[in-house]
């Protein structure tokens, strides 16, 4: 171990956080330092594959630790809040992954901790770094299709796992179905639409197929509209089989149409594709490299994004300036730090309420909605 290796502890070893774990420790100029799940068998795994690495049973234990300077949480929803909260606590920088939390209130105090505190708050969104969906915003900001008007993204996929203990069926644990997997979308769309800023008006809808549980909602719809007239319309379905994304925007000069398919996120095989059109002709666009959501955390190749520099400038502003180019570079091999896109400084974006633009139909998903399109994925450098 270097003394300039960043040090992580990272908290949560499911089916996503072994992902991390193996990320972080074949990142040169990272250290996996400890390990905190609460499950025994997962913990047995854990100590297994990174046998270097600390292995708890309690993420107290972990977050106390004077050798960690980064938190990595990847865990339940309801449990961001708690876990980042401690993190941030006790001086650490804090890498964690969607939804930041589930209100805006606990959103709000972890910002003000981490100002206080002087430490990095970052909310993981990985899609952002898919060599699918950055190709649609490379294209965008060519002015391929002039300038975008309409987003669609649509979701088809097969019922969601129950999660440890059933957490993410139970309303109180995962806050809602929404900002499991349809806050990526949102966040695709504010992304693709960035040119208009942030959202000014929001309708949805949403059902359940099980009548006993209607605030598990397996169809989804939104329109999410912004300045110059410019919308998304955001829709899902948890009621098919596989896993299958489309993306189709509009512009004042053409289209670009994406897919995705696999037999779900994890997959790394999918069926991927790209066309798009100036109204004159029609061009397929070729890879060389699968997308994906696990194929975006998985990949270590690609040079820093446009952001690292201000993200090390940040951590030059710490307790622990040697930190700077180390989590640098663990953040675009985890492919799940992002800015906003323009932003010229990180920063918390334009207060927007969202609101209902027909109505107040859909009260209990609106209240939902609002911190996806406030806090969807925003990077926070305090």
């Amino acid at each position: 171990m270097s003394m300039n290796d960043v040090r992580f502890g990272l908290i949560g070893y499911g089916l996503w956080g072994l992902h991390h774990a193996r990320v972080i420790a074949k990142t040169a100029g990272a250290k996996l330092v400890a390990i905190a799940e609460h499950s025994e068998e997962n913990r047995v795994k854990a100590k297994a594959a990174h046998p270097d690495a600390e292995v708890l049973s309690d993420y107290h234990d972990l977050v106390r630790r004077d050798d960690i300077d980064v938190v990595d949480i990847v865990a339940p929803n309801r449990l961001h809040f708690e876990m980042g909260r401690a993190a941030l606590e006790t001086g650490k920088h804090l890498l964690i992954e969607k939804p930041m939390a589930l209100t805006l209130g606990h959103c709000d105090e972890m910002i003000a901790l981490a100002k206080a505190k002087g430490r990095v708050l970052a909310v993981g969104h990985e899609m952002r770094l898919s060599v699918l969906w950055g190709k649609v915003r490379q294209l965008l900001a060519e002015d391929a299709i002039g300038t975008p008007l309409y987003v669609l993204i649509e979701l088809s996929r097969f019922p969601y796992r129950f999660g440890s203990d059933g957490w993410r069926f139970d309303i109180r644990r995962v806050g809602n179905w929404i900002l499991e997997e349809p806050i990526h979308f949102f966040d695709l769309a504010r992304w693709f639409l960035s040119g208009f800023g942030e959202p000014v008006s929001v309708y949805a809808r949403a059902n359940s197929k099980q009548p006993g549980h209607p605030e598990l909602q397996d169809n989804f719809a939104t329109i999410v509209g912004f300045s110059g007239g410019a919308f998304a319309v955001i829709t899902e379905t948890l009621a098919a089989f596989e896993h299958h994304v489309t993306c189709k925007v509009t512009g004042t000069k053409g289209a670009i149409w994406a897919h995705w398919s696999g037999a779900d996120a994890r997959t790394t095989q999918p069926t991927f594709g790209l066309r798009h059109s100036d109204g004159t002709r029609i061009e397929e666009v070729q890879f060389e490299k699968r997308a994906g959501e696990l194929s975006a955390i998985l990949n270590s190749k690609r040079k820093s994004p446009p952001w690292s520099d201000r993200f090390a400038r940040a951590h030059h502003r710490s307790a622990r300036p040697k930190m700077a180019a180390g989590l640098c570079g663990f953040a675009w091999r985890l492919k799940s730090l992002w800015m906003p896109a323009g932003s010229s400084r990180l920063r918390k974006p334009r207060q927007h309420p969202p609101r209902n633009a027909v109505g107040r139909r859909q009260p209990a998903v609106m209240k939902q909605m609002t911190p996806l399109l406030k806090y969807g994925g925003t990077m926070y450098q305090i």
